[in-house]
């Protein structure tokens, strides 16, 4: 699905960027990118959720022609933040919807969590190129947004760092001549921790990842490792890799971003500093690369890349992710629902960090696994799961 693309635009015209979440770290950085090349890029819509004081900046410096934020209690804050910009202002769920479908040579689905699926699948259906940073929308509805991509016409373009440098590295090769994805993954801040010591980490700790500066949620996923989860099943999806093809590897310096195995020994690696303006630029300047302020990695000072493999009494999250994606029907959605929920419940001080998997694991066993034939079904399940876990917390 992810295969070479053809070229967007002509070189010599302005690609046009809508963005949902354009308050996230992904969106922010986003724009960041659309700063150096003011020349290369237009944002003509934005979505947000609430965060009026930034989503109101950023309208007034880019002019949009489209905004929506979801919360409609702000929307009256925004229009007088905003001033005299002429920029149409939608509200709530219909209006983050009509920013998906609006005309953009590429959208940048940086909507976190299970909110993002709708709009994400809804600018899959325009035919759009779709930039897409929210792992949630493929782990829980991938086989839907294979469909509505082939049907549309519509290509992803994977922001993750680890799915952005396999898509890189296979961009000229033969699928069937692949052996196996090796999807690395820094260990996150509790790799060396005992388990008595991951088990009651507080939130502070788990948001100290040592590599990369992410959002909240996405943080703690890479603590419990749950992230690493999210992405083999996205990885299964966007490359049509069977599971079993599929490696996770711990690499703590965070310099190689995902690796792929051929059939004849080569091992073909995409490097690059840990910081995700390197796989959004590509993003937005596929198939032509464009040039970042990052720091090129000085390999002398790097002096050596070590690699090994997760343990799973310590992060039973893998495992968790292979048994949903082994069972499949409704259960990825459980299993991400209930990781939302728990996710939430540990920022918020409610439960220790160790109860996270914990709750998982049981809303996986006693939330019934349904087929999923229509999107009401998927929502229905998401609904249960979350449910189940509030109950547990």
């Amino acid at each position: 699905m992810c295969g070479t693309a053809a070229a967007l635009v002509n070189n010599s015209a302005m690609k046009k960027i809508s963005i949902l979440g354009a308050t996230g770290s992904i969106g922010q950085q986003t724009l960041a990118v659309v700063r150096q090349h003011r020349d290369k890029f237009k944002i003509t819509a934005l979505a947000a959720q609430k965060n009026v004081a930034v989503l109101a900046a950023v309208v007034r410096e880019f002019q949009p022609e489209l905004v929506a934020i979801a919360d409609e209690a702000e929307y009256q804050n925004l229009k007088s933040e905003i001033g005299i910009v002429k920029t149409e202002i939608l509200v709530g769920e219909s209006g983050v919807m009509e920013v998906a479908k609006y005309d953009a040579d590429i959208c940048v689905a940086a909507i976190v969590g299970i909110a993002g699926l709708a709009p994400t699948l809804a600018a899959i259906e325009q035919g759009r190129t779709v930039a897409l940073a929210n792992k949630e929308a493929l782990v829980c509805a991938g086989p839907w947004m294979l469909h509505a991509v082939e049907k549309s016409g519509a290509k992803i373009l994977p922001v993750d760092s680890e799915h952005n440098a396999i898509f890189q590295v296979l961009e000229n090769h033969n699928r069937d001549q692949v052996k196996k994805i090796i999807i690395t993954a820094s260990g996150g801040p509790f790799r060396e921790k005992l388990k008595a010591e991951i088990y009651n980490a507080t939130p502070e700790q788990a948001l100290k990842h040592p590599n990369w500066n992410m959002g909240e949620k996405i943080t703690i996923d890479s603590a419990t490792l749950m992230n690493k989860g999210l992405e083999l099943m996205e990885a299964h999806y966007l490359f049509t890799m069977p599971p079993e093809q599929i490696e996770i590897l711990i690499h703590p310096q965070s310099v190689i971003h995902s690796m792929v195995e051929y059939m004849d020994g080569s091992v073909l690696a995409q490097l690059g500093p840990p910081d995700m303006t390197v796989p959004i630029s590509y993003c937005l300047g596929y198939p032509h690369r464009i040039a970042t302020q990052i720091k090129s990695l000085n390999f002398a000072e790097i002096k050596s890349l070590s690699f090994e493999s997760p343990d799973a009494d310590r992060f039973p999250a893998l495992g968790l992710t292979r048994a949903a994606l082994t069972a499949g029907g409704a259960m990825p959605t459980i299993m991400n629902a209930a990781n939302e929920i728990a996710v939430a419940a540990f920022l918020g001080r409610k439960i220790p960090f160790g109860r996270i998997t914990e709750i998982i694991d049981v809303a996986m066993q006693q939330v019934e696994n349904t087929r999923i034939t229509t999107m009401a079904d998927l929502f229905a399940a998401d609904a249960a799961a979350r449910r189940k876990a509030e109950e547990m917390i």
